[in-house]
């Protein structure tokens, strides 16, 4: 299982700022005029009316504080390695996996369980190697199932349990976008309030209203950042979660299967072919193809 960068999440990620940013500095036309003229620009100012400091900090201290209370702050703290590991992509060789599990087969096979012992360091996946070694010491089929079905499950808990803390993130975010909005809209109407009670002669109802519709645009970019979190990055990476870790599991399923198998002396042809039953079929395909 090889890493590398996962340029489609990159590319998404900037490409979605990017359509955004477009929209703030969308030219605007009359209603009447659907040719723009060269007069029309690009209104770049518009950008500014979007950066709210104080958006930003209510959605993402709301975002963060919201999740310390639900979850330990260890777990919060292992964010950071699973928001680093959405940026790399996984190459998960099924094929070569079973090859290598049908190279182990063959050697066993013809020199015994035991002789695999030898050649433990050289293999690189650390749960192949431990189920290897697990079945050299086991005599027991059954009970070999058994501790490695845990130690598969206990893998998809972890998984479940990092998508788990990026689902709810996606959930307080616009949560906390509309808190913010309430909260600006009710300091924006107080202070409508008492300027409107003020005795001077020159109290402008046309400047007051003018205010009053400038902080409700301010007052709603708090719900632009919490939608903008959760659909462009929160559900995003958990849904990257959760394929990543069904093929992570479905590659530790082809393990398991084929260490049972190698435990139980089965021949290496058969093993292969049960284990191509986890592989696409138009993969398959592709396969047999190369092989031809």
């Amino acid at each position: 299982m090889k890493s590398q960068w996962d340029f489609g999440t990159v590319f998404g990620l900037i490409a979605g700022i990017v359509c955004i940013y477009l929209t703030m500095i969308w030219p605007e036309k009359e209603a009447s005029n659907i040719i723009l003229t060269k007069d029309d620009g690009w209104r770049f100012e518009q950008v500014s009316w979007f950066f709210q400091p104080q958006s930003i900090f209510i959605v993402f201290g709301g975002v963060l504080c919201a999740t310390l209370v639900n979850y330990p702050i260890r777990a919060v703290i292992g964010l950071g390695g699973v928001f680093k590991n959405v940026l790399l992509a996984e190459v998960f060789d099924f094929n070569g996996m079973i090859e290598n599990i049908v190279s182990l087969a063959e050697k066993a096979r013809k020199d015994g369980l035991l002789s695999l012992e030898a050649g433990l360091n050289d293999i690189d996946s650390v749960f192949l190697r431990n189920g290897i070694e697990l079945a050299i010491n086991e005599r027991d089929s059954n009970r070999l199932r058994t501790f490695l079905t845990m130690d598969l499950n206990n893998i998809s808990t972890r998984h479940i349990g990092a998508q788990e803390i990026i689902l709810y993130m996606a959930a307080y975010a616009p949560a906390f976008g509309m808190l913010g909005t309430v909260l600006g809209l009710i300091i924006m109407m107080n202070k409508f309030q008492m300027s409107g009670e003020t005795s001077s002669i020159d109290f402008n109802v046309a400047e007051q209203f003018k205010a009053l519709l400038t902080g409700m645009g301010t007052a709603l970019i708090t719900t632009f950042y919490g939608v903008f979190l959760a659909n462009m990055v929160f559900l995003p990476i958990a849904g990257k979660l959760k394929r990543r870790s069904e093929n992570e599991l479905m590659l530790k399923n082809i393990v398991l299967e084929g260490i049972i198998s190698i435990h139980g002396r089965e021949h290496p042809i058969l093993i292969r072919e049960k284990l191509m039953t986890f592989v696409a079929l138009s993969e398959r395909t592709n396969i047999e193809k190369k092989e031809e």
